[in-house]
């Protein structure tokens, strides 16, 4: 976000896979899993007060929706994927990790995981353990000061779910807000803040596309709660550069600044 702008511009990369060939996907999200994604974004942030646009980038336009010039126009991008990781072609998840270094905000959701964007940014395996059998999750916050539990019940029931369980390979999470238990007796760091550069990263586990679980209003407002606290900082920052600093260079007025 620019300085100036009050306006949250938020892109929901879907790969729009399983939608396509799942009967089980279709019923679920006809119109995409993304479209149900970017509809709860507008629909939340508007009940929040919230000036926002909220477009959707696919994979198979994402040549387009996620070039140099749609990015630097980019606050947030959610990124949801999991059967067409490989598909993504290495140089745009080079050039969404920069971006997120450089202050744009990327929630990474349920196998994202495993997406070739945020394994270059945790620089781990993001490895877990998961079982598809339905189990009951519970989302637990263990962090209620932060801005992304505002409005979330504790815990979050989600009825039948695929079960992500630790160990998970990823650094250690510079806020873990969630966690989840499941009724195999699992539990996941399902709720995680790093910070890369300038940008913030919320991974956020649940929503594996055989349940219909952004479909859950609670669901929704963790999204909606995430974008806003992803936003880049509401002011540019001059950059940093690497100068000669004579002794007490500090003292001249004309060569110090307000950052």
């Amino acid at each position: 976000m620019t300085q100036g702008s009050t306006t949250l511009r938020v892109a929901v990369y879907g790969e729009n896979r399983h939608e396509k060939v799942d009967p089980r996907v279709q019923e679920l999200y006809p119109d995409g899993m993304h479209t149900t994604i970017a509809e709860a974004l507008r629909t939340t942030l508007a009940a929040d007060g919230v000036d926002a646009e909220v477009r959707v980038a696919l994979l198979d336009d994402i040549e387009e929706s996620l070039s140099e010039e749609a990015l630097a126009r980019t606050d947030v991008l959610t990124w949801w994927g999991h059967m067409a990781h490989d598909d993504v072609p290495d140089e745009i998840a080079e050039r969404v990790a920069r971006r997120v270094r450089e202050g744009m905000g990327l929630v990474p959701l349920h196998s994202a995981h495993y997406s070739k964007v945020f394994r270059l940014l945790m620089g781990t395996s993001c490895n877990l353990l998961w079982r598809n059998d339905g189990d009951e999750e519970r989302v637990w916050t263990v962090n209620g000061s932060h801005p992304i539990t505002r409005g979330v019940p504790h815990p979050i029931v989600i009825p039948e779910q695929e079960m992500y369980g630790e160990m998970f390979d990823i650094p250690a999470p510079d806020e873990l807000v969630f966690v989840s238990s499941f009724s195999g007796g699992e539990v996941f760091r399902s709720g995680c803040c790093f910070r890369r550069g300038k940008g913030k990263v919320f991974y956020f586990s649940p929503g594996d596309q055989e349940y219909p679980v952004y479909h859950q209003a609670e669901i929704q407002r963790v999204l909606a709660n995430a974008v806003q606290w992803a936003r880049p900082e509401p002011r540019e920052i001059a950059p940093v550069k690497i100068a000669n600093a004579p002794r007490d260079w500090y003292r001249d007025e004309e060569t110090t600044r307000v950052i």
